[in-house]
């Protein structure tokens, strides 16, 4: 079992940035699947961007459509941390930030879904307004 504890979250001004950090105890995410995941009001929890280890050298990065080019995951395993670096943020990405981790190998196809998740952070909240 893993823990996952978020940070990072807050109030920003459209067209500006936020870091969020995302802190793994319990045991090692080196080679697991990570994702950060957001749930607006009325609407499914989904992901954000993910990273999965290829099994070669480098881990392959995934984003939704809506962050492509303004959203940047990232993994410290030697800190077993996951990060997303949030740049041109927009009123639509307030809402709710959630890390997730899976405890098994995920392929590409398996990485979009919330069930294939199975440790979940509280959640840091960020939020868009000018």
């Amino acid at each position: 079992q893993v823990q996952l504890v978020e940070s990072g979250g807050g109030l920003v001004k459209p067209g500006g940035s936020l870091r969020l950090s995302c802190a793994a105890s319990g045991r090692s995410v080196s080679n697991y699947p990570l994702g950060w995941f957001r749930q607006a009001p009325g609407k499914e929890r989904e992901l954000v961007a993910t990273t999965r280890w290829t099994g070669g050298v480098a881990y392959s990065k995934h984003y939704a459509d809506s962050v492509k080019g303004r959203f940047t995951i990232s993994r410290d395993n030697a800190k077993n941390t996951l990060s997303l670096q949030m740049n041109s943020l927009r009123p639509e990405d307030t809402t709710v930030y959630y890390c997730a981790s899976s405890s098994t190998r995920l392929i590409v196809g398996e990485l979009w879904r919330t069930r294939n998740y199975d440790s979940w952070g509280q959640g840091t909240q960020v939020t868009v307004s000018s």
